[in-house]
């Protein structure tokens, strides 16, 4: 088998740099085909400026309301293990992660945002089984009300804790 059919359109993945000649560097003037970029070697100017075409063409597709919502997700997941995981509980990170989900859902999508809505409501129960004893230690500070004032027991909270400032 010849050179050429080693190294057949395709098979630039599998031709390893060693099986340049020894007097030609893989890297520098070998040819391109060698090694992907990425396999020891840097990309091609011409790889280079591809790989930053695709990178634009992406950008440009790119929506806010999809980067927002995938930032929600990200918040809503990231509260539910401070909430949940006994190794990474802080109570006080998941009420960040709480008031920032409530903040951001009125910007989602209607879909979405309901999707969103119900996960913080969870979110919000879990917070309040955590912080009123039933597995953290920690409690609500006692400037915030943890439930609106005439809870559904002849006027005791509730217990379901909402971010200052919220009408719920």
């Amino acid at each position: 088998m010849n050179e050429e059919e080693q190294n057949a359109p395709g098979d630039e993945e599998r031709a390893p740099a060693e099986e340049a000649p020894a007097d030609e560097s893989p890297a520098e003037e070998g040819p391109a085909e060698a090694a992907p970029a990425g396999a020891g070697r840097p990309p091609t100017p011409e790889e280079e400026q591809e790989l930053r075409r695709r990178l634009e063409d992406e950008l440009r597709k790119l929506r806010i309301e999809d980067v927002l919502l995938q930032s929600v997700v990200s918040l809503i997941n990231l509260t539910s293990r401070r909430i949940a995981k006994p190794d990474e509980q802080d109570l006080d990170q998941a009420r960040v992660g709480i008031d920032a989900v409530r903040a951001l859902v009125d910007l989602l999508e209607p879909e979405p945002a309901g999707q969103v809505r119900q996960a913080l409501s969870e979110l919000q129960v879990a917070y309040a089984r955590e912080a009123g004893g039933g597995g953290g230690e920690e409690k609500p500070p006692e400037d915030e009300p943890s439930a609106p004032a005439g809870g559904p027991e002849g006027g005791r909270p509730s217990g379901l804790w909402t971010p200052p400032g919220s009408s719920s």
